[in-house]
C-alpha cells in the first residue's frame, strides 16, 4: 500500500457506502427501539398485566436466589422479539405489495433436440453430437 498513508487508508475505509449505511442502519436503529420498548412498556405489558394479573416479577425469589428481575427480562425480550417480528413481516409484506414482479431472464441454454444435452442458445451446431441444429 505504497503512496497511502494511515489517514489516507482511515479516509478511504470510512467513505465506503456500507460503512454509511451501517451508520445509518444503528442511528435509525436506535429511535425504532424507543417506539418498540414504549409499545412493549406502555401498550402490550399493561395488557397483559390485566388479563394475567402481576406484571412485575422482581419480587420473586427461590431461597436467597432472586430470579424476577430475569425473569422479567425474558418476558420483556420475548413481548419485544414478538413485536419486532411481527413489525418486520407487515413491512415485508407491503413491500412486496408495492413492488413490481420480476421479469424472467431469458433463457441462455437450449436443449439439442438429437442428444438432449444442454447446450448454448445461439448454436447452430451441437458441440456434443455435431448435429446441424435449426435456429
Amino acid at each position: 500500500m505504497a503512496g497511502k498513508g494511515f489517514i489516507g487508508e482511515f479516509k478511504e475505509f470510512i467513505s465506503r457506502g456500507n460503512v454509511m449505511d451501517m451508520a445509518v442502519g444503528v442511528i435509525i436503529g436506535g429511535a425504532f427501539s424507543t417506539i418498540v420498548n414504549s409499545l412493549v412498556e406502555d401498550v402490550i405489558t399493561p395488557l397483559i398485566g390485566l388479563i394475567g394479573g402481576s406484571q412485575d416479577f422482581s419480587s420473586l425469589k427461590i431461597g436467597p436466589v432472586m430470579i424476577g428481575n430475569f425473569i422479567n427480562a425474558v418476558v420483556d425480550f420475548l413481548i419485544i422479539a414478538l413485536v419486532l417480528f411481527s413489525v418486520i413481516k407487515a413491512f415485508n409484506k407491503a413491500r412486496d405489495l408495492t413492488s413490481k414482479p420480476k421479469e424472467e431472464a431469458a433463457p441462455t441454454t437450449k436443449i439439442c433436440p438429437f442428444c438432449k444435452s444442454e447446450i448454448a442458445v445461439e448454436a447452430t451446431r451441437c458441440p456434443h453430437c455435431t448435429s446441424e441444429l435449426k435456429k
